[in-house]
């Protein structure tokens, strides 16, 4: 009896928890997030920006920051496509690795067995040999490039896979095989042509009969759809010059890069491939993978011997600031940025595109990671109405400005502009009259709102300074 009490306690518990999971609000949390990245889309001088959250199969929020095309003043939508470049790797490894589950190649399998063409010089004749596996983990020893200059602009001269293939002979390798971890686009190319080679269909067909069709994943192409630049395609743009201008980067096609870098997607599509990542992880039925197939690509399969760079089968792996583990991967073409991040534990991820180069996106999906993390399951019980408080006021001339906003049902401030956003409390003493709570939990300064004539908040004492409300 005592037992069957206990178990009926811990499911009441385990249900609780997760409903009060359920019933988080997260509505301030992203009117914290979108007038931080509206901020840094102006003071990074951004064209567009377009971000998505997810917790596991639900989208929290999404949204458009900026515009895809300046020129026609069209605006950026979480549909809008980008080059998502370097993540298209995560598609080809997907495709290798449902060929490795239909038992048509091993990871084991080397490079020359299943491409016969394959004659890049071997440098190190002590070398273990060059297998899938090395190529999925960037430890094949294989330069980073194809022998073409396809990221040099303004033409962006990329190479077919015939071109690929004719100057394999030109080539040799940088390291033995599995000696040390040496990012290659070359590698993700070649694993392109084994798609090709193993399944007898083109790479294109392939992805999509096999990965992109079964996810939904309409407006995700292993190439750019030239007819839709500029319009449902973002434009791209180069990164600041010293005068702070960004120039448009001609459209470019990956061609024999493809299945490193080729293909256009937008956050909504990436967010339910993420979805995917994190259902099968969640189940014992194969979809599209083995779930055991997945999560073998979603460890660590090889660390450089610096310690610091550790790669699964095809995805990036690596621990958060809290040391919880996240994989995912970026991208970077002429013009584009991209990143797409899976939490595993919270069973989150996000995906964050800009259609320029010079910038990070990893740092805004961080960002918004650490404003969500903030959110509480039970908000304090709030006596006035912060919104009255919400906008942005100047620090000029020593900082740039502060946003108020609220969260938890306290306000909250938040400088501008944050690579990384910190959030600072304020308990309501009485009237417009706030304190800063610090991190030991007591009470600091005193911040008072100022009124005018018609009872608008237009300005911010502390510390016997102003600072004034900005027009939003």
């Amino acid at each position: 009896m005592k037992k069957l009490l206990f178990v009926i306690c811990f499911c009441t518990f385990a249900l609780l928890a997760f409903s009060q999971e359920k019933e988080k609000d997260y509505t301030d949390a992203f009117k914290l997030v979108e007038a931080w990245l509206e901020a840094q889309k102006d003071f990074e001088n951004l064209p567009g920006i377009s971000a998505i959250a997810l917790k596991d199969q639900e989208v929290l929020w999404k949204a458009g920051f900026g515009y895809a095309n300046p020129e026609t003043g069209l605006k950026t939508q979480p549909s809008t496509l980008y080059s998502i470049c370097s993540i298209s790797k995560l598609f080809t490894s997907v495709a290798i690795m449902k060929l490795y589950d239909e038992g048509k190649l091993r990871l084991d399998d080397e490079i020359h067995t299943l491409l016969p063409w394959f004659d890049l010089k071997q440098h190190f004749p002590a070398s273990g040999p060059i297998t899938i596996r090395s190529l999925l983990t960037h430890s094949s020893g294989l330069p980073r490039e194809s022998a073409h200059p396809y990221w040099t602009g303004p033409d962006f001269p990329f190479p077919t896979s015939d071109a690929v293939k004719t100057d394999l002979k030109t080539q040799e390798t940088l390291y033995p095989a599995s000696t040390y971890w040496q990012y290659s686009n070359l590698a993700m190319s070649l694993l392109g042509e084994v798609v090709k080679e193993v399944s007898g269909m083109s790479y294109d067909e392939y992805v999509q009969q096999n990965i992109l069709t079964p996810l939904e994943l309409k407006n995700t192409r292993p190439f750019l759809p030239e007819e839709k630049y500029g319009t449902e395609l973002a434009i791209g743009y180069g990164s600041e010059k010293r005068d702070r201008n960004r120039e448009k980067v001609k459209f470019f096609q990956a061609k024999g890069i493809k299945a490193a870098a080729g293909f256009s997607s937008n956050v909504e599509d990436l967010a339910k491939f993420a979805a995917w990542q994190l259902r099968l992880r969640d189940t014992t039925t194969t979809e599209i993978l083995k779930p055991a197939t997945l999560k073998n690509m979603q460890r660590v399969q090889f660390l450089d011997p610096n310690w610091e760079t550790s790669w699964g089968l095809g995805f990036s792996v690596w621990k958060d600031s809290e040391g919880n583990t996240a994989f995912g991967h970026s991208g970077s073409c002429p013009g584009y940025r991209t990143q797409l991040t899976v939490y595993p534990k919270d069973k989150l991820a996000f995906s964050v595109m800009i259609n320029a180069s010079g910038t990070t996106p990893s740092k805004y999906i961080t960002g918004i990671k650490s404003i969500l993390s903030k959110v509480k399951d039970k908000p304090e019980e709030g006596t006035v109405d912060l919104s009255e408080y919400s906008g942005s006021y100047t620090e000029q001339p020593w900082w740039s400005e502060v946003y108020y906003g609220q969260l938890n049902g306290q306000l909250v401030s938040m400088s501008l502009p944050a690579n990384s956003p910190t959030l600072t409390f304020y308990k309501h003493i009485e009237g417009d009259t706030f304190k800063r709570i610090r991190k030991d939990k007591e009470l600091g300064e005193t911040v008072v709102f100022e009124r005018d004539e018609n009872g608008k908040v237009y300005r911010i004492k502390q510390h016997g300074n102003y600072s004034v409300r900005m027009e939003n």
